[in-house]
Parts: C-alpha cells; sequence; structure tokens
C-alpha cells in the first residue's frame, strides 16, 4: 500500500504495472478467450482454448523472467493456436495485426482495474516534491502501445516520465539490461542508485531484480 512507501527517502521512482498498481477487468480474459476462439475458427471445445490460453501466458511469462529475453506477442498466439491443431501456415502477419487490434479494442472496453490505494493523488504528492516516475512493465499479451493508451484514457500518463515495456526493449526483468535502461533515462543521471526505487508484486522479477542491479526495491503485497 502506498503508505508502505516512504516517498522522503528517494527521488526516483518505477512500478511495475500487472499487480501492482492494476490487475486485469474480471471479464477481459474470458471474452479474449471468446475472441481467439472464433477468429481463428477453433474448433476445440471454450475450455479447452482458456486452458491453452492461459498455459502459453504463463509458460511464456515464465520463460522471459528465466532467460530475460521476449517472447513475442504473435509468437503466444501462435503457441497456442498450434496446440489447439489450428494450422498456422494459413495464418499470417495480417491476420495476427488484426487480431492484435481486436483484442486491444477488447482490452481498452474492458480496462483493468487500478488496485493501488488512490494512484493519482500518490503520483502527486510524488511529482509536488519535484520527483520523478516511470512505468517498467514485462508484458506477453498486451503491448507497451496498448498500455500506453489505457494510462492515458486513465489520466494517468500525465504524471509518468518515461515508459519502458519489454516488448520494445525485446528483454524483461529481471535482466539487468532492463534496470540499467532505467538508469539510462532518468533526468538526472548524477542521482545515486540507492535513490532509485523499484515497486513491484513479483520477487523475483522486480525486488531481487532491482536489488542486484543497486537500486531500492520494494515489494509490494495487495489484498487482491
Amino acid at each position: 500500500m502506498k503508505t508502505d512507501i516512504d516517498i522522503h527517502r528517494h527521488d526516483h521512482f518505477s512500478f511495475d504495472l500487472w499487480l501492482t498498481l492494476i490487475k486485469s477487468h474480471p471479464e477481459f480474459k474470458a471474452k479474449r478467450v471468446e475472441l481467439f476462439s472464433t477468429f481463428f475458427n477453433v474448433e476445440k471445445p471454450i475450455d479447452e482454448v482458456a486452458k491453452a490460453v492461459k498455459y502459453y501466458d504463463d509458460l511464456c511469462n515464465n520463460i522471459n523472467e528465466v532467460i530475460g529475453g521476449n517472447v513475442d506477442t504473435f509468437e503466444i498466439y501462435l503457441l497456442i493456436l498450434n496446440s489447439l491443431n489450428v494450422d498456422i501456415k494459413q495464418l499470417n502477419q495480417t491476420d495476427l495485426n488484426e487480431f492484435y487490434q481486436k483484442s486491444e479494442d477488447l482490452f481498452l472496453e474492458y480496462k483493468p482495474v487500478v488496485i493501488f490505494d488512490e494512484l493519482h493523488n500518490f503520483f502527486d504528492e510524488i511529482k509536488n516534491q519535484g520527483k520523478t516516475i516511470n512505468i517498467l512493465s514485462n508484458t506477453g499479451f498486451i503491448k507497451g502501445k496498448t498500455m500506453r493508451k489505457f494510462l492515458m484514457n486513465e489520466n494517468l500518463d500525465q504524471y509518468i516520465d518515461f515508459h519502458i515495456y519489454s516488448d520494445e526493449i525485446k528483454c524483461s526483468k529481471p535482466n539487468p539490461l532492463v534496470f540499467q535502461e532505467v538508469k539510462n533515462k532518468i533526468r538526472n543521471q548524477e542521482l545515486q542508485m540507492e535513490l532509485i526505487l523499484h515497486i513491484g508484486d513479483n520477487p523475483i522479477a522486480d525486488y531481487k531484480g532491482a536489488k542486484d542491479f543497486g537500486f531500492s526495491a520494494h515489494l509490494l503485497k495487495h489484498q487482491i
């Protein structure tokens, strides 16, 4: 919770997104499974589609964390579809782009829920002290470009000095290259490492990754 974070001890704040600031809309994942099934003419039962989507979502997130790379969104789609006996050779980049656009529309309709207490007020408090903020998020199904649209729609983008998404830099937390990217983008390049605080919910990707790099870190635990 925000009361656990002492903003006076740090000058720059790096925030994870998923399960740190936001969580999925309760209906979104089911709607996405339905879209998967209908758009690609999947002949398997909907519960099998749901299992495949969850399995490869979790697997690719784990792969990203272990090797520090980034499995592309379209690669995740193709792994799922192949497991559901869809002939992926019949698909092309245009099909995948069209599906992503429909997924993005669905995501922005069934938008994530902000779970961080009084987030606008907390960001206001940080910015009013002349301090800076970034978003640092591993991505999977939802690309950074879509997260930017969501944050703009929520009037949160106004507080954020810069965004870093794994699909855009092709590496994922806890890879130290990700945290180096944060350091490189901070306005005050003379800022001491311990004055940079990364906040996230993942003990490995967020907390250990930031600490190993030399940042301060805060492991956030919501009652979700």
